[in-house]
């Protein structure tokens, strides 16, 4: 899950224990959101400033109507908190680089603010950060 840290940071986040991850207007990202469960695990990535995956999230809540969304009822956001922080940030020059990764989502749609990531991503992304 993607934020730019002048907006919201993995800093912030940590601060404030918890947030509702809001504001997403790509159907593909909404329909990532709603196949969150509790208890899921995310990344917090740092888009634009920094370009890297800092931490992992926790999914507390199921998705929910978007309330900052006036324009369309569709919209739906999550509740989150941290979890941990990386040992390193793991940059995304670092992720294109690596051969294992090269289908995974914030590759391929980098653009898109809430990418799918499979679980041997995630093995992946969590060996790359030791």
């Amino acid at each position: 899950m993607k934020s730019e840290p002048n907006e919201y940071s993995w800093q912030q986040l940590q601060k404030d224990g918890k947030t509702f991850w809001f504001g997403i207007r790509n159907y593909r990202a909404r329909n990532n959101l709603r196949l969150m469960q509790i208890g899921d695990q995310a990344f917090f990535y740092h888009s634009n400033i920094g370009k890297e995956i800092l931490g992992i999230m926790e999914i507390t809540s199921l998705a929910y109507p978007d309330k900052t969304a006036s324009d369309c009822k569709d919209w739906v956001g999550i509740d989150v908190i941290p979890k941990y922080q990386l040992s390193k940030p793991v940059k995304l020059a670092a992720i294109k680089d690596n051969f294992q990764l090269a289908n995974m989502e914030l590759v391929k749609l980098q653009r898109l603010s809430v990418s799918a990531v499979t679980k041997p991503e995630f093995v992946e992304i969590l060996a790359m950060s030791n």
